[in-house]
């Protein structure tokens, strides 16, 4: 953990524990703290072997310096001799569907984890706009992964807040992401933090407000607040003295057939395209629009020719492109196996318009076991807002049993 983490998690352990700024973290109630099955797994580990391996996938609430060393912080102090390895597998923007391809990719192919935290509420709701069908194959794309590679890791999902998702439960509504995440958790019997509800609360109780807690990203003092309602679902979790770890159920169905449970991210030269398409590193200087320095130096299948095409052969039910989708972001027109049925496919997202964003969308799904073919096109068509019809895809999102 480097220095500014470093800061930033003293400055909260005054906050929150010694209690003495003016702007003091309010108490947190249980109502919104939900504890399914059972957390002492990741409490044994810690105490017994001496080491622990936590791991924290999301989005940028994740990424950024938040909630996450914040809980790392109260670890190292809670087992002050446990070696901690901490995996940060936050990217900005992505929301569940990518989270559950990029999973293996950026979590599980570090070894196994003891403990697991979840945030995908905000993006599948502000950034990904996902319906119930999506939210739910996303998290239960996470959560079997999850446990299929550990069946003895503690896991916690998180659910963070906007003001349109607090006015939706203000309405006496449950945002759609924040329906579809529980319900899974239900299934797999995983304990969730609904922070979203806890802050409505605290805020119409008037014992805080949304400029304190500090918005969308929140400031130290709101990640503060998120830190304090994990805090005492560990606590109550390991309250009880166990002496045998347990392996935690696996639902005998699915919820849904169509989940990414064994969503994977695949390499986009496998591909076999046109003279108009290549496999390289885009020249980003010369191309407009804002660029995340952690997508500089990686190879993306990319073309902007109209009608030009690429075939792509793969296992599975589905098939989604993770690309970055920038100022000229293109349409594709899609056919599967040959058909002459074809769909379109919109690159272009709203937080377009100046960043090359990231985000997964999906190509293919619904389809039966076995091998299928791909063939794209980039359409002539183009979203009013574009000023092109450029394709950069950065990994197939795959969904095969292996």
């Amino acid at each position: 953990m480097g220095f500014p983490e470093k800061l930033l998690t003293i400055c909260v352990l005054v906050l929150s524990v010694v209690n003495c700024s003016a702007q003091d973290i309010p108490e947190v109630s249980s109502d919104n703290i939900h504890l399914r099955g059972s957390l002492t797994n990741s409490k044994l580990v810690f105490e017994q072997s001496g080491k622990g391996h936590v791991a924290c996938i999301g989005g940028s609430i994740t990424q950024m310096n938040g909630y996450r060393p914040m809980v790392s912080a109260f670890l190292e102090q809670r087992f002050p001799d446990t070696e901690f390895e901490f995996t940060n597998a936050g990217i900005s923007s992505t929301c569940s569907v990518t989270g559950a391809h990029r999973l293996t990719r950026d979590v599980l192919s570090k070894g196994n984890v003891d403990l697991l935290f979840i945030e995908f509420a905000v993006n599948d709701d502000q950034d990904a706009g996902h319906d119930m069908t999506h939210a739910v194959r996303g998290m239960e794309g996470l959560l079997a992964q999850a446990r299929r590679h550990n069946p003895k890791a503690d896991i916690i999902v998180t659910h963070f807040a906007n003001q349109s998702m607090m006015n939706s439960i203000r309405r006496g509504e449950t945002p759609i992401p924040i329906v579809a995440h529980n319900r899974v958790c239900e299934h797999y019997q995983i304990s969730t933090i609904d922070l979203c509800a806890e802050l409505v609360q605290l805020i119409d109780d008037e014992k805080t407000t949304w400029d304190l807690y500090g918005g969308v990203h929140p400031k130290p003092y709101g990640n503060a607040i998120c830190t304090a309602m994990i805090r005492k679902l560990l606590d109550r979790g390991w309250d009880k003295n166990v002496d045998k770890m347990v392996v935690h159920p696996t639902p005998e169905k699915l919820m849904d057939d169509g989940s990414y449970v064994w969503g994977q991210l695949a390499d986009p030269v496998a591909a076999k395209y046109d003279d108009h398409w290549k496999v390289s590193v885009p020249d980003w200087t010369d191309i407009p629009g804002g660029f995340r320095q952690q997508f500089a130096g990686l190879q993306l299948l990319h073309g902007e020719t109209v009608q030009s095409e690429f075939k792509y052969t793969f296992e599975g039910t589905s098939l989604g492109a993770y690309v970055l989708a920038g100022p000229d972001a293109g349409i594709l027109e899609v056919h599967v196996d040959g058909s002459e049925t074809r769909h379109t496919v919109n690159l272009f997202h709203r937080h377009s318009r100046g960043l090359h964003y990231p985000r997964t969308v999906m190509l293919a799904e619904g389809l039966k076991v076995g091998r299928h073919t791909i063939t794209v096109r980039i359409d002539s068509s183009r979203d009013a807002q574009s000023r092109g019809s450029a394709v950069r895809i950065l990994n197939f999102a795959t969904n095969a049993k292996r």
